[in-house]
């Protein structure tokens, strides 16, 4: 898909960002910690918010790294990409869960031969919420329902984007951007007034596109602002008390924090506004991790024990956590020895399918996609290499 370039501007992220590699690992620990002990982290699901928030800041930034150094977007070699980093650990999760649910039927992987098809199609967001018959919420893949919805908007945001950058300049795609993610809002509160069930509006990809865009609008702004200008110093003001502030308060709703699953006041008000109020809370945290490097949280979050596990295994683990504690629960029925034994094995399976199945093939597609992409040698780029399930 051929554009024009885009203005020459640096914007403000440069480099790896291992600070974000470290969140992740934090993302899918609160997640680990919500589904296997959920009266200790009630609130543990907000990892999946930080996910889908921290994802669209990620996509925007690779796909407006590729515009600025070669005027365009090869689309088809876009998507090639993501698929060769996402689909086949998936597959073999998929493969693995599936026979060895055949083999010991009445284990926790019992019965997952029809759940695998909308795990691997993308598509168990919808079948989460009964879109093809009965709801499968609950089972031992179901948790894939964030990678639906984040490919589901994968296939829309790339063209969008590139659309957009055809006809306006980065920063008013900025705001068009932030005035979509409002209308998602507006939507979700009528699917609420409307009597929406919570299936619907907790996996319905149109009910997180906001938390996606805003991350995709933070992106925009990084790259709209140049370094040492009068806005990169607004915004690093604003990350030196916002980022801590917001963190602080995401932290502490995963260990008090109980999203309301009874029809009422309290349900209406939060799966309106809730989704929103907690992606900007991640948005803060993000952005001060790009603009603090030096900061305490962005050192901390960049020890290699959290930034390697953030960057190596953290997709893994997510696809594996669930289907190994249900594997255990019938089995150990100690949680205190089940849980520290679930998470022992959910890293072992994550390092296998990084060895094995993962690093391989992202290397081989990079070998075969990365020369579809040429970039112009009078237009040197500094590289927005980051951290992302991306």
């Amino acid at each position: 898909m051929n554009e024009r370039p885009a203005a020459p501007e640096p914007g403000l992220v440069s480099g790896r960002q291992h600070a974000l590699d470290g969140l992740r690992t934090v993302a899918v620990a609160g997640v680990f910690l919500f589904h296997t002990v959920t009266g200790f982290a009630p609130g543990g699901s907000i990892g999946v918010d930080v996910f889908f928030t921290l994802s669209g800041f990620v996509i925007t930034l690779l796909i407006m790294k590729e515009y600025r150094s070669t005027g365009r977007l090869r689309v088809g070699v876009f998507y090639a990409k993501r698929l060769a980093r996402l689909w086949p650990a998936l597959l073999v999760l998929c493969a693995v869960v599936v026979m060895v649910g055949l083999i010991f039927p009445s284990s926790g992987w019992g019965g997952q031969g029809a759940n695998a098809i909308p795990a691997s199609a993308y598509v168990m967001n919808l079948a989460n919420y009964g879109a093809f018959g009965s709801s499968t919420g609950g089972n031992a893949l179901s948790p894939t329902w964030t990678l639906a919805v984040e490919e589901q908007f994968y296939l829309v945001w790339p063209v969008l984007l590139l659309l957009m950058l055809r006809f306006w300049k980065v920063r008013a795609v900025a705001w068009i951007t932030a005035v979509l993610a409002a209308g998602f809002l507006v939507e979700r509160f009528l699917l609420v007034s409307g009597g929406a069930p919570l299936a619907r509006l907790y996996n319905g990809p149109d009910t997180r596109a906001d938390q996606l865009l805003l991350g995709c609008t933070m992106a925009l702004v990084f790259a709209s602002v140049r370094p040492g200008s009068r806005a990169h110093g607004s915004l690093q003001a604003g990350a030196r008390w916002g980022g801590p502030a917001a963190g602080l308060a995401l932290v502490v709703a995963v260990f008090t924090f109980k999203e309301p699953d009874k029809p009422g006041l309290w349900f209406d008000v939060f799966w309106t506004a809730g989704p929103t109020a907690l992606a900007l809370l991640a948005g803060l945290v993000i952005g001060s991790l790009v603009l603090r490097p030096a900061g305490l949280a962005s050192r901390v979050l960049s020890h290699p024990w959290l930034a390697n596990l953030g960057r190596d295994l953290s997709y893994a683990a997510y696809l594996w956590h669930m289907p190994v504690y249900l594997l255990l629960l019938p089995l150990i029925p100690l949680p205190w020895v089940r849980v520290p034994l679930a998470a022992a094995l959910t890293v072992a399976m994550a390092y296998l399918s990084f060895r094995f199945v993962e690093r391989p093939i992202r290397q081989w597609a990079s070998r075969k996609l990365d020369p579809a992409i040429v970039r112009p040698a009078q237009e040197p780029v500094r590289e927005l290499e980051l951290a992302g399930r991306t």
